[in-house]
This record gives C-alpha cells, sequence and structure tokens, in this order.
C-alpha cells in the first residue's frame, strides 16, 4: 500500500524552543494511524504540520519535508486553500459555526464550488451527515442553529463539515476528549466507516481508543518519535522499553 503522507526528518521550532526533532513518519493510504504519548510530547504540534496550521503562530519555523501523495506541501507557490482542502481536520473541542446545521455542510462546499445547483448541494449535505451519521437526528430540524445540538452531534456535524469537500486525509486532533463515552463509541465507529474512503490520523490521549480504532500507532515523547509499527505490535510486543512503560502507565 502506497503512503499517502511521508515525512522526512521534519523539525518544528517554536521561536527558540524545539518542539519536534527529525520526525520521519510514513501514513499509509486508507488507514487509521494513531499519534499517541504524554501531554506536551508534540503529537498535536505534528498534526498541525500537515495541514500547515502551524504557519499561523509567531515565531514558528520548520524544516524537513511533508509530501501529499509525493508534492511536497511546504514549497512556496503551495495554494493552502487547496491543500486544506485535501487534508481536512477536526478539533478536540467542536466547534460548529453559529449558522444553521445545514449551512455548517454547506458552507465548504460553497467556498470550493463543488455543485451547479441547489438540489446538488441538497444532496452533498444529506450524504456528508449520513456518513457522520447524523441524517436520521437532524433530518428534520436543518434549518436549526448547530450550536443547540449535544456535543457529540456537534462533533459528528464538524465531521460532516470536513468530509462535504471530499478530502484525502482528515487529521483529528482528539475528537472525542470533551464527549462522554456514548458520543465517543459513535464517533470510534464512524472513524472506522470513513477510513474505507480517507486517511485518518488521529491525536488521542486515550491508549484503549488507539487500542480499539487505529491500524498503525505512533509514540511520540519529548518531541520525538520513540515507535511506530502496527497497532498490534506496539501494545503486544514493544520494541522499546519505553513505549512498554507508557502503555503499561509507569509514566506519562
Amino acid at each position: 500500500m502506497s503512503s499517502k503522507i511521508s515525512a522526512k526528518n521534519v523539525n518544528l521550532f517554536y521561536g527558540q524552543k524545539q518542539a519536534l526533532f527529525g520526525i520521519n513518519l510514513d501514513f499509509k493510504e486508507r488507514e487509521v494511524t494513531a499519534l499517541i504519548g504524554p501531554s506536551g510530547c508534540g503529537k498535536s504540534s505534528f498534526l498541525r504540520c500537515i495541514n500547515r496550521m502551524n504557519d499561523t503562530i509567531y515565531g514558528c519555523k520548520i524544516d524537513g519535508e511533508i509530501t501529499l501523495d509525493g508534492e511536497n506541501i511546504y514549497r512556496e507557490d503551495l495554494d493552502l486553500t487547496l491543500l486544506r482542502a485535501h487534508v481536512g481536520m477536526v478539533f478536540q473541542k467542536p466547534n460548529p459555526f453559529l449558522k444553521s446545521i445545514y449551512e455548517n455542510v454547506a458552507y465548504g462546499p460553497r467556498i470550493h464550488g463543488l455543485f451547479k445547483n441547489k438540489s446538488e448541494l441538497n444532496e452533498i449535505v444529506e450524504k456528508s451527515l449520513t456518513r457522520a451519521g447524523l441524517w436520521k437526528e437532524v433530518r428534520d430540524r436543518l434549518n436549526d442553529q448547530a450550536t443547540g445540538l449535544s456535543g457529540g452531534q456537534q462533533q459528528r456535524l464538524c465531521i460532516a463539515r470536513t468530509i462535504a469537500i471530499e478530502p484525502e486525509v482528515i487529521l483529528m486532533d482528539e475528537p472525542c476528549s470533551a464527549l462522554d463515552p456514548i458520543a465517543t463509541a459513535k464517533i470510534e465507529e464512524l472513524i472506522d466507516e470513513l477510513k474505507e474512503n480517507f486517511t485518518i490520523i488521529i491525536v488521542t490521549h486515550s491508549m484503549q481508543q488507539a487500542a480499539r480504532i487505529s491500524d498503525r500507532t505512533a509514540f511520540f515523547n519529548m518531541g520525538k518519535i520513540v515507535e511506530f509499527d502496527t497497532t498490534d505490535k506496539i501494545f503486544t510486543n514493544p520494541s522499546n522499553q519505553q513505549t512498554q512503560d507508557y502503555i503499561t502507565g509507569r509514566f506519562g
């Protein structure tokens, strides 16, 4: 299986402070890769490198190379809007726009001109909400404010909004940390379904979650990758003592 995204020797600095050290990672197409490790170990910083969200932080500098389908995403002539259309992001806290449920999902397709008429747009909205497991719950209230939904529903709406523009990659930064166990189970089920069409990279503080939903796991510590392997291997027979200590709860 080919690599969808490749990171080669990526170093990240916030001003004088180095946050990532020589990161090398390959992400396979249509797989879920979990990034785990203690707080502040660089996993979210790395995730934000993949759609250049760190560009918005003053004093942030990155070197090394990250490619999407072999194309360097840090080249100077890259269209960032286009990159973020290919690489969608779901954040830790659900962040629906202050618009209706319908308009939240329609927003991306409108910006990128992905439909010819209203019925095509309606179709995109319905399909995205269905794929996010939300259509049946909201189809009679599409004009209601999105902020009226429960936390779990809001997060699924944010996922529907992300997939409405058919990205190739979905980045998820602890998407369940603000949710209760039932809402979390729904999101995990959804991730499992979405990987049929998307490459998914998820930062999670829950090792149980990483073990349940991912194909591969990268263990970060202090800005470095300690170990990267199949999830099964990482959790049952890690090669590195640090990995073993982390997953058995001896530190972190």
